[in-house]
């Protein structure tokens, strides 16, 4: 049996299924929950993966674009199971929240304007705002260990907001100034864990890395994208939204970076602004439902392509198109992930302990906290100044929610399920 660096014995196939399956109905908390959920279940209760060998992929998949944490649980399915280890680690943690919030999406499409749930709804929305706040401080600390990386996170938050720079070339900038940065100030980024050579590697590892296996995954990745794209060219009275929501979620597939509040700065900036699919106040609730359901928060981007649908149906009925959109949103949003996985996964296993990945993450990660505060700014005004003018019960709301996740008294589900009651309540005394 095959065995990891930590020295304990891989599991089964069967097993680990077991194990993926159960963890897409409880890997609530975001990004930081899961990979935490999945630290505590797979480096110290189970040992199928080494700290070392486990932070080497944490900080891989923190480089990639998309949902790291889905990432992460993919690149260890592969690990341990090639292929179709990572397949069923990656399609697992997801399959759950696809449906929970396919159905939250159609009730919030069809129900959303009855004044009982606009209502709830609009308490939600001053806790997102406190939970994208928070979410700008928890990973300043995190990120912010050098003088420097502060000014990369205020160099961002003024180019997207004053200057109007396309999101993707803030993080290319900041990827190419952080391994500058990381040349000419080795404390800029400290280096990673040595690493390990290649002990215990299993078969797999090193077929992988051959030319073949390299053009079979993306002859695979290239017709699995180009499959709905012709359906939909083939499909009668399909709305040109769709077209629209495939393609533009396949560029947001590979230029997003920093998880999932960074994927909503961008989507808001094209999405809302733009093509004008949803509002801004559309979206805050599309992100507090996601905050609900299991998996990971770039889910939340399904929600925006079934509310794009429902509101541009064209010949087919809305439920149709909005299904229809939120199923290709959610299938160009994670097809690149797994691509990423399959293609670098055995390259990067030789590239434990280099400095230049470090350095040029390290800048990302810091231009990301002015990603995030610009998100926040962007939630804040919808949410705490509608109409141009605060609204008192959102503003003291805001406050306490921010309170309250800086503290740790409670995480950020429980808040949206309060928020959701404290409106409901507001609602009902107002009628």
């Amino acid at each position: 049996m095959a065995t990891d660096v930590s020295g304990a014995p891989a599991p089964t196939f069967r097993v680990a299924l077991a194990y993926w399956a159960r963890l897409g109905w409880i890997n609530f908390g975001g990004p930081a929950g899961q990979i935490a959920l999945l630290h505590r279940d797979l480096v110290e209760r189970r040992r199928w993966i080494s700290e070392e060998r486990f932070l080497h992929a944490l900080n891989f998949c923190m480089l990639l674009p998309g949902p790291e944490a889905q990432q992460l649980a993919t690149y260890i399915g592969w690990l341990q199971h090639g292929t179709r280890g990572a397949l069923a680690a990656g399609i697992l943690f997801v399959l759950p929240s696809m449906a929970v919030l396919w159905g939250l999406a159609w009730v919030y499409a069809a129900f959303g304007h009855q004044p009982a749930l606009a209502g709830a709804l609009a308490g939600v929305k001053p806790v997102v705002v406190a939970i994208v706040a928070e979410a700008v401080v928890r990973i300043g600390r995190r990120a912010f260990r050098h003088p420097a990386h502060p000014a990369f996170a205020a160099a961002a938050f003024v180019a997207l907001v004053v200057f109007r720079v396309p999101f993707p070339a803030v993080v290319a900038a900041a990827a190419a100034l952080g391994a500058f940065a990381g040349a000419a100030w080795p404390a800029f980024a400290p280096a990673p864990p040595a690493g390990a050579g290649d002990a215990g590697e299993a078969p797999h590892v090193a077929a992988a890395r051959s030319a073949g296996h390299a053009l079979r995954v993306l002859a695979a990745g290239a017709a699995l994208w180009a499959a709905p794209l012709a359906a939909l060219a083939l499909l009668a009275g399909a709305p040109a939204v769709l077209t629209d929501l495939y393609l533009f979620f396949t560029r947001a597939a590979f230029v997003t970076f920093g998880g999932a509040y960074a994927v909503l700065a961008y989507v808001a900036q094209v999405a809302v602004g733009d093509f004008g699919w949803l509002s801004p106040a559309a979206m805050i609730d599309g992100l507090a439902l996601a905050e609900t359901t299991p998996g990971p928060l770039i889910m939340v981007l399904q929600f925006v392509g079934f509310q794009a649908g429902w509101s541009h149906p064209g010949a087919l009925s809305p439920l149709a198109a909005a299904s229809a959109g939120a199923l290709l949103t959610t299938w160009t949003t994670f097809l690149p992930s797994f691509v990423f996985i399959l293609l670098g996964a055995p390259w990067v296993e030789r590239l434990r302990g280099q400095r230049g990945l470090a350095a040029a993450l390290a800048g990302v990660t810091a231009a990301i906290v002015g990603v995030i505060l610009n998100l926040a700014v962007l939630f804040g005004r919808a949410a705490l100044l509608p109409g141009g003018a605060p609204d008192p019960f959102a503003l003291a709301l805001a406050v306490a929610a921010l309170v309250v996740l800086l503290r740790g008294w409670a995480g950020p589900a429980g808040l949206v399920l309060a928020g959701l009651g404290l409106g409901l309540l507001r609602a009902l005394a107002g009628s």
